[in-house]
């Protein structure tokens, strides 16, 4: 038995609907591709400055507030109705993680602004632009029709 032709297939497809013509040029177009990079990598970006918080910043945050570790504060709600169970705010679990937050995005601040630094001096130590180089040429001929 001959197999199909993939080639045919996609006609077929993008014939009987054309939204899978459109989701398949949205798909292969480069941001969706830089998106999808982007997320995977920023997951293991994730993993380590999760890791640089919990185990190297907040114990010393820990040190300096006093041994205070947010995330056992708690506000215990009887049940006023006759049952025997409790509702339990954990008020300070949102506090850490607030915490958390901030040490991240701080992180994540001075690592872009390191990149940003490197980028702008290697701009600044890169070869004149292509506007600059056209900019030289005009002004080189200018100069030599005024001969």
């Amino acid at each position: 038995m001959k197999s199909p032709d993939l080639k045919k297939i996609k006609k077929d497809i993008t014939k009987v609907n054309p939204v899978l013509k459109e989701f398949r040029v949205f798909i292969n177009r480069g941001s969706v591709l830089d998106l999808a990079v982007g997320v995977i990598v920023g997951g293991a970006f994730n993993k380590i400055i999760s890791s640089l918080v919990n185990d190297v910043i907040m114990p010393a945050v820990g040190i300096i507030l006093g041994g205070i570790d947010f995330t056992h504060l708690e506000l215990t709600i009887p049940n006023f109705f006759g049952g025997s169970g409790a509702a339990h705010v954990r008020y300070g679990n949102f506090i850490q993680n607030i915490v958390d937050f901030l040490i991240v995005a701080f992180c994540v601040f001075l690592f872009v602004r390191l990149i940003n630094k490197f980028s702008a001096k290697k701009e600044a130590d890169a070869e004149p632009s292509t506007d600059d180089k056209i900019l030289a040429v005009l002004e080189e001929i200018r100069d030599q029709r005024k001969k």
